[in-house]
């Protein structure tokens, strides 16, 4: 029973602590969707945005999603989607917590000389043994709760794949092979982009250990790299295949709104938002009315704004403002921005527990230089301990320069596009860390630093989790009270709708964008019968099937017959006023008054657009007069 018990201690003592750890943030904290992307997601995949449980939700590839949908398909109350996420996050943690736990497996045996499953040990299976386990977990938790605790409560399917492929960079450089591959398989089927853009890191971290593993140049080597190399190529092939195959005909054609959507909103703003681009819109057909809907999102209510019009504004965005700026200027200011990102307090302690790890790998490589006879991973003669410590002191000295040139292409990368958003440099901080702590521990494993730099190295990691857990548990209490009185709005706008299910209802995208759904909510996935004016599924074939299950196809007509009606906040109809709902209609020829006739709680209004003549008579029957 006992060699039972020890064959699954590290998965049992993980599995407890970090247990523990889940229950207790579920006690003091909700855990919600950071952002409403992931909740239209989870929508959209549950069969709340069209009636049925969906995979086309845009974001993840199309056999992630079709996967949930199914699963909503056959359990629809259960958060799928919510789940998965959970599982994923702490499924890292879980997995870096048994590692950790092998670690001290390893390092004990080799202290002993004995292998690493072999209980002949003195060391093995002691109280000591076991409580170095304990403190490599309670570490690890104070890392998730101090620099790691508002992307745990509040999660984002981007970060998710980032800690994924965190994960993947670690378990690669302290020796698993397919798990790693699986990891990023997952990471690319989630977050492809981001999975992507963190790949340089993972071919690094296989690129280090095939140069350890000595002699690199093998018939043995090759196949295990190379086979991993190949499966991994494989794996990206079939998903982004099936994905291609799911997301023809009427997608394809959506997808390329998309993007061009995607183009405008991301990198060319000024475009829909300053005044003297107008001429030359006007001449492409984007008139002063469909101006407005694409400065505030609602580009929904108006059918001129279809792929035509979007690819023409995209390229011209692209030749007229791309193209007339400044890149030299642009490049030296980012490159300035990087540096002071990089040492600054703006990005801490992300950037802080970067920087720890660069120089406990320095203090590393100084060690093993300095060592008697070189590298103890292997056994060396002493007449050969000079050569093998130069050799391995410029082998150290390369990889971190590889790793750093690595991190300042993918970080002027992201600052020379203007897409550096929180959810992007965040996992960046974290799978750069994942690497640098990876290679430090190979070298405490194999004894090419003493244990007294990994003390040193976990009390300054430890030391700045505990910091950062004084300023991230307020933080995430005023977020989340904060969200709470956010979607108490929500809660009754969603109430409201439903209790009037004759009528479809438009959102104003600024008043809903601060939504977030809770991750982990038991609840009926019903059609909605509301949907915001715009946002990235607005024009999707999912978006027409879904507008017509209430007979709608066509938005503005809907609002101007009374079919559908429009909500708006306070606050943004103080900013925007309601005017610029009826320019559109003017330019297609119709006049129309905009009115409030209800109210949902204290913020929002809900408004009727009526039909109106010259003379100002109101051509069909207003909502009060029913």
């Amino acid at each position: 029973m006992n060699r039972k018990w020890k064959a699954y201690e590290n998965w049992i003592l993980t599995f407890f602590v970090m247990g523990i750890s889940a229950l207790l943030m579920g006690v003091f904290f909700d855990f919600y969707f950071d952002l409403n992307d992931d909740t239209l997601m989870r929508d959209i995949m549950s069969g709340v945005y069209s009636g049925t449980p969906d995979g086309h939700n845009m974001q993840t590839l199309y056999p992630l999603g079709a996967a949930i949908a199914l699963c909503y398909r056959i359990g629809g109350s259960f958060p799928w989607y919510g789940g998965f996420l959970f599982l994923c996050q702490f499924g890292c943690f879980f997995a870096v917590g048994v590692r950790l736990c092998m670690l001290v497996d390893a390092a004990s045996a080799r202290r002993q000389g004995v292998s690493e499953t072999d209980g002949r040990g003195d060391g093995a299976g002691t109280k000591r043994h076991f409580a170095w386990k304990l403190l490599c977990l309670t570490g690890l938790v104070l890392f998730q709760w101090g620099i790691w605790l508002t992307h745990t409560v509040n999660v984002q399917y981007t970060i998710t794949g980032g800690m994924l492929m965190g994960t993947a960079v670690i378990l690669f450089m302290t020796g698993s092979g397919i798990a790693p591959l699986l990891l990023f398989l997952l990471a690319f089927q989630l977050r492809s982009e981001m999975a992507l853009l963190m790949l340089p890191f993972l071919g690094l971290a296989g690129a280090f250990c095939w140069w350890e593993d000595r002699p690199v140049f093998t018939g043995k080597n090759l196949k295990k790299y190379g086979g991993l190399l190949l499966l991994l190529l494989v794996g990206m092939g079939l998903s982004l295949g099936a994905d291609a195959l799911a997301y023809g005909g009427e997608w394809r054609m959506f997808r390329q709104f998309f993007d061009d959507r995607t183009t405008i909103y991301d990198f060319y703003p000024e475009v829909v938002t300053q005044d003297h681009y107008g001429a030359d819109l006007d001449e492409l057909g984007a008139v002063y009315g469909t101006r407005i809907l694409l400065e505030n999102y609602n580009f929904g209510l108006d059918e001129r704004i279809d792929a035509k019009l979007l690819s023409d504004v995209a390229a011209y965005a692209k030749e007229r403002v791309g193209s007339a700026r400044d890149w030299g200027k642009i490049f030296k200011d980012k490159l300035l921005l990087y540096r002071y990102r990089s040492f600054h307090g703006e990005d801490a302690p992300y950037n802080i527990l970067v920087w720890l790890g660069y120089a406990a790998n320095i203090i590393a490589v100084v060690m093993l230089f300095y060592r008697k006879n070189g590298n103890s991973c292997g056994e060396i003669s002493p007449e050969r301990a000079g050569s093998r410590r130069y050799r391995d002191l410029c082998s150290a000295a390369v990889q971190l320069f590889l790793i750093i040139f690595v991190r300042s292409g993918l970080w002027m990368f992201i600052l020379l596009r203007g897409r550096d958003p929180e959810r992007i440099t965040h996992p960046l901080y974290l799978v750069e860390f994942c690497l640098l702590a990876g290679m430090f521990l190979r070298r405490i494993v194999c004894g090419a630093a003493a244990n007294s730099l990994l003390y040193g190295a976990a009390a300054a990691v430890c030391l700045l989790s505990v910091v950062s857990l004084f300023q991230s548990i307020p933080a995430v209490m005023a977020d989340q009270a904060r969200r709470q009185e956010i979607n108490r709005d929500w809660e009754a706008i969603d109430a409201y709708c439903r209790a009037h299910a004759d009528t479809f209802y438009f959102e104003d995208v600024y008043s809903t964008v601060a939504f977030s759904g809770k991750l982990l909510e038991w609840k009926e996935h019903t059609l909605a019968n509301y949907d915001i004016a715009g946002g990235w599924m607005c024009k999707s074939p999912l978006y027409r099937e879904k507008l017509a299950a209430f007979g709608i196809e066509d938005a503005a007509a809907a609002l101007a017959e009374g079919k559908a009606d429009f909500i708006m906040s306070d606050e943004e109809v103080g900013l925007r006023g309601l005017t610029w709902l009826a320019v559109p209609y003017a330019e297609n020829g119709m006049d129309v008054h905009v009115e409030e006739y209800d109210r949902i709680g204290e913020n929002y209004g809900v408004y009727q657009v009526i039909p109106v003549s010259k003379d100002g008579r109101y051509l069909r029957e207003t909502k009060w007069e029913r």
